[in-house]
């Protein structure tokens, strides 16, 4: 049993001897710092919410030096930030993760890696608590795995690396999307994410112009008109000029499908919008006058607010 547990200890050392190179401190909000990895050449990858200014962010390398970092792009939605910093080699983290499928399972192992500019790197150690598949966060973002944690998240271990117990770079972890656990962002939604950020500076996503709540259809109503569905969205908002507008969508409307996509939830259809839809037309069903109508809708993109370019010096 003693020599099990020297050999799980020392395993779990190599691990983070294996990865600390690559979780740097991120300096972007007052008090403490909050962590980053090293995701690509040149980019390091952080938890959205602990970036408090947009400028004068500083990062805290492996050797302790600090070093300048731009801001690239941020997605509040997905919890992640895209930090540019010039002069960091060419040795990122691997981070494999492209695979749809989760690279863990419940009950395993998990370190979570974070960096104080201080005492240096830290850990904790926990089991993955529960896994599933796409989620959409409250803040309106899509993750491809929703992945909770056990471990322990101290004030600066947001945005440091997530490892399982294979050796493989599960994401970054956060506290800013569950009010019960930490999460890790999956690596396939980051490296996702870091894609949109490094080409367009934010996340775009679908926009239809509309502001809607859940309603329920009555029993009465849904049989005579053969709904599977319990519930729809009921639009309360049209904005001039946008694309539901264009497709004749009018202030009471009762939402139950797009696109082949069912509408029971406010969350279906954030859902729908964040998966590719933009510039793309899709037949709407929807309840009006008691009966259904089908429309047609283009999607539009959101309006997004893109990072201002830093200030000369």
């Amino acid at each position: 049993m003693q020599s099990s547990l020297v050999s799980l200890s020392n395993d779990l050392s190599k691990l983070v001897e294996e990865f600390q190179s690559h979780v740097v401190a991120v300096h972007a909000r007052g008090h403490y710092p909050s962590s980053g990895v090293h995701w690509r050449p040149g980019f390091i990858v952080t938890a959205d919410h602990t970036i408090r200014q947009e400028e004068d962010i500083q990062v805290t390398l492996p050797g302790g030096k600090r070093v300048d970092a731009i801001l690239a792009g941020r997605d509040s939605g997905t919890d992640i930030a895209v930090l540019k910093v010039e002069g960091m080699g060419s040795s990122a983290a691997h981070a494999g993760g492209g695979d749809p499928v989760p690279p863990c399972g419940i009950g395993e192992l998990a370190l979570v890696l974070g960096r104080s500019p201080h005492s240096g790197p830290n850990a904790s150690l926990g089991v993955i608590s529960a896994v599933s598949g796409p989620w959409q966060t409250w803040r309106g973002g899509r993750l491809d795995h929703y992945i909770r944690l056990d471990a322990a998240l101290f004030p600066n271990s947001s945005g440091g690396a997530v490892v399982d117990c294979r050796g493989r770079l599960l994401g970054i972890a956060t506290s800013a999307l569950s009010r019960i656990a930490g999460l890790a962002i999956p690596a396939s939604s980051v490296n996702r994410v870091v894609d949109a950020l490094a080409e367009k500076g934010y996340v775009p996503r679908g926009y239809l112009g509309i502001g809607v709540q859940p309603v329920a259809i009555p029993n009465a109503l849904r049989t005579s008109l053969s709904l599977t569905g319990k519930s729809g969205v009921m639009v309360v908002k049209v904005e001039p000029g946008g694309p539901a507008e264009r497709a004749g969508v009018l202030l009471g409307d009762i939402l139950v499908g797009i696109g082949g996509t069912q509408l029971e939830h406010i969350e279906d259809l954030q859902s729908f919008s964040d998966s590719g839809v933009i510039g793309k037309s899709f037949e709407a069903k929807l309840i009006r006058a008691g009966e259904t109508r089908e429309v047609a809708i283009t999607v539009g993109e959101r309006p997004a607010t893109k990072v201002r370019p830093p200030t000369e010096k």
